[in-house]
């Protein structure tokens, strides 16, 4: 493919939405360490860079860089926040720390003519502490806010821009049309990213990675693990096997939905693992949300490699890992980035496991795993199901497990979610909504009246998002009328809850999942 972007990361927690950002343009782009090999980033054949906004002062002793190839190499280069601070120093520019932080919503005022923005008042987000204080003699400004007099410049000669601000958060008004702008306008690109092509790459490089090796797929029901199979099927056919592991953290009626999905859309060899009594042996005492992840992680690991000894051991795993998963595990290929959480398909993986990963969707976005479901001919049930975990219900049961508040936790998120469905709230392919929903039980009991008798139990949040990425996120405003009822079920309807609230809280600063 030769119509791409490099994408150079400086540790910010938005670096991948600038990816999903290209993305929706149709246009192929990757997202690599700032001080990734350069023969490994130009191997790609780029046709420009954009540099990522980061933590760091461009002054600060053992700071991130501009490589010298990216200037070398003559390609237009964007730099957001952090990268338009690296523009400016190395062309000679001033960078300092600013009287005032600028953090959150700003207008930038659209100065000069130019092939990325009209001349204009733009809403855009600010987040940075430091701020150029004199551009480089090369540059020019183009925009400017109160707190940033150089918002966003360009070189006078050459296809380099840098703005300030973040163009890829959805608080950017108009940032999806700037950085399609700057990769269409700038870098010439067409756009040939399509679920088409994405199927076409996944299944050649599955090919080449398993030759004729057998495959073992795990799968959860969800759409990431559920596309994932799908695409290694179609390379691979008969050499894969599916497993699904009932570990006693699903959801009401997991286990049925899952076995009929895979049977009879998918026509792949599903095989069933009893696994309750396993995992809450193990998870018996275990309150810390990171000790929780590692712990499912090995033992659903171990529980396949047994289970592998039966399917003439194949060498190769297969699991749904996407994206968010790898940006929020802080996985070794995302060691700029600062842990958030650990997913139990990334960082809670044992590193003695016997298999090999087979990973198709690591790179691609929700949204974009969706499409390709929909190309694969998967059911629209399936494409469109919210997300689940892959630690499932241990991480919305808070606190220590135990199989009674798993299934006080099971019925009333079974109640919160069909409720949501049946009122049409949820997200499809044809109408905005709910992207995910769910319950939390709180490790706090709080005193009530019920039949005018003092009770003392369990607390239940319910959480719901409306997001197109799952890397930010924000909470759903859901009618009242209809919280209420939902509470009202709960609490007459499930024992041992007697307090329902509703989380308010936007990502960030929380996650999605409380842990």
């Amino acid at each position: 493919m030769k119509n791409t972007i490099a994408i150079l990361d400086y540790g910010s927690q938005y670096s991948q939405i600038i990816a999903r950002r290209v993305r929706e343009g149709q246009v192929y782009c990757e997202l690599f360490p700032w001080n990734a090999p350069p023969e490994k980033v130009l191997a790609l054949e780029p046709k420009g860079f954009i540099l990522s906004g980061g933590p760091n002062s461009v002054y600060a002793e053992g700071a991130p860089t501009l490589p010298d190839y990216i200037i070398a190499s003559g390609l237009p280069v964007l730099g957001i926040c952090y990268g338009m601070q690296l523009l400016t120093h190395h062309f000679g520019g001033v960078v300092a720390g600013g009287a005032e932080r600028e953090y959150g919503a700003a207008q930038v005022t659209i100065d000069v003519e130019n092939p990325l923005f009209p001349l204009s008042q733009q809403k855009v987000w600010m987040s940075h502490g430091d701020r150029i204080e004199a551009l480089p003699d090369e540059f020019e400004v183009l925009g400017h806010s109160a707190n940033s007099p150089f918002a966003y410049m360009r070189h006078r000669t050459k296809p380099y821009y840098g703005v300030q601000f973040h163009p890829e958060v959805n608080h950017t008004e108009n940032g999806r049309d700037f950085l399609q702008a700057f990769v269409s306008k700038v870098c010439k690109v067409s756009p040939e990213w399509t679920p088409d092509s994405i199927i076409q790459q996944a299944v050649e490089a599955i090919r080449k990675q398993v030759g004729d090796a057998k495959v073992l797929s795990a799968v959860s029901g969800g759409v990431d693990s559920s596309v994932a199979t799908a695409l290694v099927h179609r390379a691979v056919g008969d050499q894969l096997s599916a497993i699904f592991v009932d570990n006693g953290l699903l959801r009401l009626n997991e286990r049925q939905l899952v076995e009929d999905a895979f049977r009879k859309h998918m026509g792949v060899n599903l095989y069933v693992e009893e696994g309750e009594e396993a995992f809450l042996t193990l998870l018996r005492g275990v309150t810390e949300p990171e000790k929780k992840r590692r712990v499912i992680g090995e033992t659903f690991i171990r529980l396949f490699e047994y289970h592998a000894k039966t399917l003439e051991n194949p060498e190769f795993l297969v699991q749904g890992t996407i994206y968010p998963d790898v940006v929020e595990s802080a996985a070794p290929d995302r060691n700029q980035a600062a842990r958030i959480k650990s997913h139990h398909n990334v960082g809670g993986l044992p590193e003695d496991m016997q298999f090999k990963l087979v990973e198709p969707l690591r790179y691609l976005f929700k949204d974009e795993v969706r499409a390709v479901g929909e190309a694969l001919g998967l059911p629209a049930a399936l494409v469109w199901r919210q997300p689940f975990p892959g630690p499932g219900l241990a991480v919305r049961c808070l606190g220590e497990l135990t199989k009674e508040r798993l299934d006080i936790l099971r019925e009333a998120d079974h109640i919160f979610t069909s409720e949501i469905i049946q009122h049409n709230l949820m997200r499809t392919r044809d109408q905005n909504g709910v992207a995910q929903a769910f319950a939390v039980l709180l490790p706090v009991k709080t005193v009530g009246v019920m039949g005018d008798e003092r009770t003392y139990e369990e607390v239940l949040a319910l959480r719901a998002v409306q997001t197109d990425d799952f890397m930010t996120a924000d909470w759903a405003a859901l009618p009242h009328d209809f919280l209420g009822m939902v509470a009202n079920r709960i609490v007459n309807e499930v024992r041992g809850i007697n307090r329902v609230v509703y989380d308010i809280t936007s990502k960030p600063p929380g996650t999605i999942e409380w842990e």
